[in-house]
């Protein structure tokens, strides 16, 4: 099914991902590359007089404002030795890349954003929004068909496909836009899931970075900015959930909305490792954030809508990308700021889990830096009860001054592409928008022969078992999603089941274990007792998942709680005991005492810098309910900062 055939041509450059247009930065520094790349295929002349942009849109920046040609653009873009990059698309076919998504067959579909207006307040613009279908049909890097599926959006920043449709922010609106028969025509009028996103009016920090989860959920996240009051169309102010940056997530079918972890300032993009944990970025205040549910993460400024929780917890990475502390500062990208990675703003997150780059980028991050027009590398490793980013040298540089990359994702050939907004200006922006410009490029490795695939939603449940333990995680969680996709709509499982439930009776790595754990709890084929069994395996990430699985309906049998507890004593990975932490806040106040009580005898966890918080933040609300208990807890803790939090908030009960 993956038969490979030559590639010819391709380019010794430089480049990766891209970075956001309101979140921060102007620069025009990089490395040109002697390298000289041929030009992009030109699309037919057939095709190019359907390339209209929506009516109705201009330029509002200064008239002989105008970004270099693509291909020039492409010439001054730097990447390590053995990466080629070429254009996949530019404007006309493309303009104001916002957000993009791969769907089932490899095409991609890309945001265009045209009613961005700035920061300073709402978007108002006539104009609308559109969403593309750009499709490489022949695998040679290059798109050679461009369909406009939908050009009725407004305040659109993200995107993603599933379920029969598609998925996207729109504020104030999480919309569905239907399309059951895959003719690449919305089958009707979008359906509002959820209302109430940045409802003051804001211009940027607004909510975005859709993307599928292991656990079935779509997640995304939410600016520091406007404050949201999420709920379904028709719900009462007082049943909304108050929103105001962090992560969240909705469920498909179940039609749930949760929010995930609260705080930092402008999150722009989020992924997940192969063991299924999520990160993301920011901005201003640490870079890169490890996604652990019920955290409250340092805040650029205002408070925290839950109360008492004292302390917040701090970046992931140990190093910035700027110079100094004074952020402001770096807005630009040179000098000092330059050497450190290029600047305070930053969007778009990719794990790359692809199959075409070496061995050594696998696992990594990489995001785009707005003032530094490049893209920053860092290296993931578990430390403590978590994670830390360490800094690797940048992937990228652009000499293009106008280069604002976005979005970056990996496809079923390994390679990456990244988008680019071209424009100037920063979030604070007060020079204008150039609505017509917009290229997309793609990265690969060592001028591989494209891979030639199947349609992911086509293949029969057998071979989308096989492809759980695809080297590629593109075809990994495509397969996973249509699998769940199917058990949604009533189709038998049991012979998927059964295969799955083989991986995990054999010997395998935990990355394998995982991948039929995930598949098998989508479809529904995980029961309680195969939760619990989970408990009991020998790695730590399939253990944390056990966890997070019992506590997802929030209602954990007492059996599975008797085992929080002893597992809060002896076990020894603090990223377990950190998931047991986080599970407190799903499960009822009564049986929170006897799990953290145990949890707080781990002397050895009290400088770590995310445990002590994740258990308070899991008690606090039943300190005041039972300050017998609480008083306990606190005499017998070996954690100070839990006993100095727990004084401080029965001295404050009233």
């Amino acid at each position: 099914m993956y038969q490979k055939y030559h590639r010819h041509g391709g380019l010794r450059v430089g480049l990766l991902l891209a970075a956001l247009c309101w979140v921060s930065g102007l620069t025009s520094m990089g490395i040109a590359s002697d390298d000289s790349p041929k030009p992009p295929k030109e699309p037919k002349e057939a095709n190019r007089a359907n390339y209209r942009y929506p009516d109705g849109v201009k330029n509002t920046e200064e008239p002989e404002a105008e970004p270099i040609n693509a291909t020039k653009a492409l010439n001054g873009m730097t990447l390590p030795d053995g990466f080629d990059i070429s254009l996949f698309a530019s404007e006309p076919a493309v303009a104001q890349p916002v957000a993009m998504t791969l769907d089932d067959r490899g095409r991609l579909w890309v945001a265009e954003c045209y009613t961005y207006e700035g920061s300073g307040g709402p978007w108002d613009s006539p104009v609308n929004d559109r969403i593309l279908i750009l499709e490489d049909s022949d695998h040679d890097g290059k798109f050679d068909k461009r369909t406009v599926f939908w050009d009725g959006a407004k305040n659109l920043t993200s995107i993603e496909v599933g379920f029969g449709g598609v998925w996207a922010c729109s504020t104030p609106e999480l919309i569905f836009i239907p399309d059951r028969d895959g003719d690449d025509v919305p089958d009707g009028k979008p359906k509002v899931l959820l209302n109430g996103w940045n409802d003051g009016g804001i211009g940027h920090c607004v909510f975005n970075g859709l993307e599928w989860g292991p656990d079935g959920w779509l997640y995304g996240t939410q600016g520091i900015q406007g404050t949201s009051r999420v709920g379904k169309p028709g719900t009462s102010k007082e049943e909304r959930v108050p929103f105001k940056g962090g992560v969240w997530r909705y469920h498909p079918t179940k039609e749930i909305f949760e929010i995930v972890c609260r705080g930092t300032t402008n999150p722009w993009g989020l992924d997940f490792d192969e063991h299924g944990q999520a990160f993301f970025t920011n901005c201003v205040i640490g870079h890169l954030w490890h996604v652990i549910p019920g955290a409250h993460y340092k805040r650029m400024y205002g408070e925290d809508f839950t109360a008492n929780t004292y302390e917040l917890i701090q970046a992931t990475s140990d190093h910035r990308h700027f110079a100094g502390d004074d952020w402001q500062a770096s807005r630009g990208g040179r000098g000092p700021h330059d050497a450190a990675g290029g600047g305070h703003a930053h969007v778009g997150a990719m794990i790359y889990l692809g199959d075409n780059w070496p061995d050594s980028y696998r696992g990594s991050i990489f995001m785009h830096n707005l003032h530094g027009n490049r893209i920053n590398h860092d290296r993931l490793k578990r430390r403590g009860s978590g994670y830390v980013g360490q800094h690797a040298p940048d992937f990228l540089q652009a000499k293009d001054p106008w280069f604002r990359g976005i979005s970056l994702l990996y496809g079923p050939d390994g390679g990456v592409f990244i988008s680019d907004w071209s424009d100037t200006g920063e979030c604070h922006d007060n020079d204008g928008v150039h609505r017509k410009s917009g290229r997309i490029y793609k990265i690969t490795y060592g001028g591989p022969e494209p891979v030639r695939y199947d349609d992911i939603g086509a293949l029969p449940d057998k071979k989308l078992v096989s492809l759980q333990f695809h080297e590629n995680e593109w075809f990994v969680r495509h397969a996973r999603r249509v699998l769940q996709e199917r058990a949604a709509r009533g189709k038998p499982m049991r012979s998927v089941h059964k295969a799955l439930e083989k991986v995990l009776n054999r010997p395998a790595n935990a990355t394998k274990h995982l991948r039929a754990i995930w598949a098998l709890n989508v479809t529904g084929g995980l029961s309680t007792a195969d939760k619990l069994s989970l408990l009991d395996h020998d790695n730590e990430h399939v253990r944390s998942w056990g966890v997070r699985l019992l506590v997802e309906e929030r209602d954990p049998p007492q059996r599975a709680i008797k085992r929080f507890q002893t597992m809060a004593a002896e076990d020894p990975s603090p990223l377990v005991r950190l998931f047991l932490a986080s599970a407190l806040q799903r499960i009822p106040h009564v049986d929170r005492w006897p799990v953290a009580s145990k949890l707080a005898q781990h002397g050895k966890d009290a400088s770590d810098p995310n445990l002590p918080l994740m258990i308070w933040y899991g008690i606090e609300p039943a300190v005041a309910e039972n300050p017998e208990r609480a008083v306990k807890l606190a005499q017998s803790t070996k954690i100070p900062k839990i006993r100095k939090f727990v004084a401080r908030r029965l001295a404050e009960k009233k």
